[in-house]
Formats: structure tokens, sequence, C-alpha cells
């Protein structure tokens, strides 16, 4: 064992672990390292003051990046950090207050939400997942945890969720066993990007469940410490509060991770893609919003973004000038500009789209602006091409409203019935 191991395991260390003693922690770290409040304040760029404010408060600030910073210079391990904060076991680091399986009528809500798409015994295995995750059956490594979240994003982008909410539970079982059995930046990142994977899918079947798991990617991307992994995460909570209407704060939580991105000076083509995906999802989110001008000039930045990225299939974030003018169909119709989406919209075709999920999402954002310029034709026949693509993309809470929209209206157009048995309606 080395010295800092030795340090992090004494008797007084294990006691400020368990009582969750950040500031206690930054202290004793500061002393063993024969520092004082301003040495460890110059070398994170931080007054005394603030170190001793840290240090004399026992429970966590609520500037995760600050703390992160200060646990560095300290040498506190990520792992120690994260125990201390309560991030070591997944039930601690959630939104929504209380265990899942705890609640009679949250798990009703929860199975009911997506029963139509997901089988049952599929739901409850997920939440109780949330809750206690299974054990994995051996002690996963770094390759098998990669090669599990390939899988689970390749399920994903196939555009028919069951499979992968199936897969879920054990993919979160190995990356959580391999996070804490390393304890190491790498770790919380896959960690991260099996959380923000969730998060999405989760969103795309309107589960609550998605607050949970998006604040865990949050948590773990802190302290993985990577641009990449932060940007994921920043962009699946965005994504959850942007379906709750908070687009102000949505748009905040992205900005601030391109912003962190920028400061790298994105040197590598991974840092670059992630910087033109937060472009893209702030303008999306700006548009819903209303703010016709700022969508539209950041579209246009993602755009000039994108024309200079190499192909990346299968990386968590792959942008390609299509997927944006993807966004930019969106963005148009959100704005109520109908022309404007369709004349983008015609643009593209599937085929350049490399994922079913992808292309389903196209036909969908279509129908959309078919509807909004009072087309029910081209609007069935949208919402079926999408079908025929990604099954899950018209299970979607916001598609499912469309359809029965559109049934309700428009009963004796072709392929409306069909659409209403497709999507769960009867």
């Amino acid at each position: 064992m080395n010295a800092r191991d030795a340090l992090w395991d004494s008797a007084r260390a294990r006691a400020l672990i368990a009582a969750k003693d950040v500031g206690g922690m930054i202290r004793f770290a500061r002393l063993a390292q024969g520092l004082r409040q301003g040495d460890l304040g110059r070398a994170t760029g931080y007054s005394a003051s603030t170190i001793s404010r840290l240090e004399n408060c026992r429970r966590a600030s609520n500037d995760l990046p600050m703390l992160r910073r200060v646990a560095e210079a300290a040498e506190i391990p990520a792992d120690v950090l994260g125990a201390a904060l309560g991030f070591s076991g997944p039930a601690s680091v959630t939104v929504a207050a209380g265990r899942p399986e705890e609640d009679p009528v949250r798990r009703r809500t929860f199975m009911a939400a997506a029963g139509f798409a997901i089988p049952a015994h599929m739901l409850a295995s997920l939440d109780d997942a949330l809750a206690v995750l299974p054990p994995p059956p051996v002690a996963p490594t770094a390759d098998e945890v990669a090669a599990q979240l390939a899988r689970a994003r390749r399920l994903f982008d196939a555009g028919d969720l069951a499979p992968f909410i199936d897969r879920l539970p054990r993919l979160m079982s190995v990356a959580h066993a391999n996070a804490e059995e390393v304890h190491d930046a790498a770790g919380y990142a896959r960690l991260t990007l099996c959380y923000s994977l969730a998060t999405e899918a989760l969103n795309k079947l309107g589960l609550p469940a998605s607050r949970i798991t998006a604040d865990r990617a949050t948590a773990y991307a802190t302290l993985s410490g990577s641009p990449i992994a932060t940007a994921a995460a920043a962009r699946s909570l965005s994504i959850v509060l942007r379906h709750e209407g908070r687009h102000a704060i949505a748009n905040r939580v992205t900005m601030d991770a391109a912003s962190r991105l920028e400061a790298t000076g994105l040197a590598t083509p991974a840092q670059a893609a992630a910087y033109a995906q937060m472009l893209c999802t702030c303008a999306y989110t700006t548009a819903q919003a209303g703010d016709r001008e700022r969508a539209l000039d950041m579209i246009t930045d993602a755009e000039k973004a994108a024309a200079r990225l190499p192909v990346r299939p299968g990386k968590p974030f792959s942008v390609t000038p299509a997927g944006v003018g993807l966004y930019r169909v969106g963005i148009h119709w959100s704005l109520g500009d109908a022309g404007a989406a369709l004349h983008v919209g015609r643009r593209l075709s599937p085929g350049q789209f490399p994922t079913a999920e992808r292309r389903g999402r196209l036909h969908t954002d279509m129908a959309r602006a078919w509807w909004q310029a009072g087309r029910p034709e081209e609007t069935a026949r949208a919402l079926l091409a999408a079908h025929r693509e990604a099954p899950g993309e018209i299970r979607r809470p916001f598609i499912r409203k469309l359809v029965t929209e559109l049934a309700a209206r428009h009963p004796r157009v072709t392929g409306v019935q069909h659409l209403v048995t497709l999507g769960g309606e009867r």
C-alpha cells in the first residue's frame, strides 16, 4: 500500500468519509501535505477565505467543479471524494426523493408510462435496478464495460427500445462495478456515458426515471473530470429539463458545458464533435423557447463546425452535416415555420443517416412539419415511414399525441387507423 492509500485508509480518514464531512477531508488532506489555506488557494485559483469556508462547512458545497478542483490539489482521490459526496452507490444520487421501490404509486406510474412499448417485466427490472443494482456475474474489465456500452448503443440506434431496456440493468451494474474497482477518471467517464444513454432512452419513452439517470450522469461526469463526459451528461440533463418546459435552465446547462469544451481548444475530433452537438442541442432548446434569432444563429454555427468534422460512427458524439440539417428541421417547426422545415427536410434523405433511430426521427420531424402545414395525408405517410425505420419513434409521447389528434380529426385518411394500432392507442 503506498503512502496516499495508507493515508486514506487511516481511522481518521475513514471517519471523515463515513460522516460525509467534505470540509474536514479537505483540511485533513491539506495538513497532511503541510500546506496552509493560502497555499491551497493559490494552487486552485481561490482565496484563502474560500478554502476556509469549505473546510468549516460539514455539508458539501453545491459547486461540484470547485470541490473537485480543490480535492485534486489536496490529492484527495476521486473515489474518496465520491464516497464522501454520496456518489459511491446509485441509490444515493437521485433528483427524485426516495427509493423507487418504496413508492407503489410511483412504481405503477412508471410501469404505465411505457407499458405499451416495453414488456412489464423489463420495466419492473429497470425500476428495481435504479434502487438496488443487480450484482455483476464477474468482475468486469474496462474493455467489457466498453463492449457492453457499445452493444447498448447499437440497440438504441436500432430504434426499438425494448431490447435496450432489457439490457440496461446489467449495463449499469457492470459499469458501476468497474468504476468502483478501478477508481479512475476513465471508469467514471464510462459510467457517465452509460447513464447519459439511459437518459436518452427513458426520455423517448416519457419515463420519469430519466430524472434519476440524468442526475447520476451529471454526478459521475464531475468525478471523471472529462469534458466529453461532462458534455454527454449536460446534454442528457438538458433534454430532461426541456421536456419539463424549463428551457432557460436547460440552455444554461448546455452552454456551460459548451464553454468548458471550448476552453480545451477543441484539439481532438471528439472534443470538436461534442462542441458541435452542444450547439445543436442548445439551438433546438432555444427554438422551443421561441427565440428565433439566437436559435438560427446557433444552428448556423453548428453547421460550420460540422462541416469540418470527420465521420465518427458509433461514438458518443457523431455529428454530420445531415445530422445538423435534421436539427434545423426541428428548429423551424418549433418556431412555427412549417414551410422552412419542409424545405430543409426535403433536401435530406434517410440514406444520409447511418442509424435507424435517426432515420425514424427524420420522418417524425417531417410528420410534425406536415401536420403544422395542415397536410394530414403526408403526416400519416411520414409516420408510417418512421415506424418502418424505427418502431419506437412513433411510440414517443409527443408522437402518440400527434397520432391521437390525427385520428380524431382525419379518421378516414389512409393509414391512420393502422397508426393508432401501432402506437398503442387501442
